[in-house]
């Protein structure tokens, strides 16, 4: 799927395999498997072109992302302690960006970049996105788990 989403456009199995094959020696054939069973798991969506498929990602990376990150909160006992625990995980700049995303659902002005230091000193979250902040392109998203993510 990464290769799929760098090339942010429908791709053939040569085109990817010729990107794989430059960090190291891969089979068409496993290439062509792989994109196969991402498009039977709904994770691609292929079009034939000759005699070849075009690839395209059904969903965006980020969309993919939000989902696994809604799902690990779904499954936690105490959401409100797992979303803390997370907030402590954050570098400044990932909360600086918390932050931005937070203003951009409840409509607020975008927010300008922050300068250096401020993005560089720790500081407390703010309240975390209303829960359906990212329904929208989620259910464009397989489920986690499914397999082959990294692909």
């Amino acid at each position: 799927m990464t290769r799929v989403w760098e090339w942010n456009r429908p791709v053939t199995v040569r085109e990817v395999l010729e990107d794989l094959q430059k960090e190291r020696s891969i089979a068409y054939t496993t290439v062509m498997t792989v994109l196969d069973n991402l498009h039977q798991k709904g994770w691609v969506r292929r079009e034939a072109e000759g005699r070849a498929y075009r690839y395209e990602a059904v969903s965006t990376r980020a969309a993919y992302a939000a989902a696994l990150m809604n799902e690990a909160w779904s499954a936690s006992d105490n959401p409100a302690a797992a979303l803390v625990a997370f907030f402590g995980m954050m570098s400044p700049e990932q909360r600086h960006a918390l932050r931005d995303a937070v203003r951009m659902v409840q409509g607020d002005e975008p927010a300008e970049p922050a300068p250096a230091a401020q993005q560089a000193e720790p500081a407390e979250p703010e309240a975390a996105a209303p829960a359906d902040a990212g329904e929208a392109d989620a259910g464009e998203v397989p489920a986690a788990g499914s397999g082959d993510s990294g692909r």
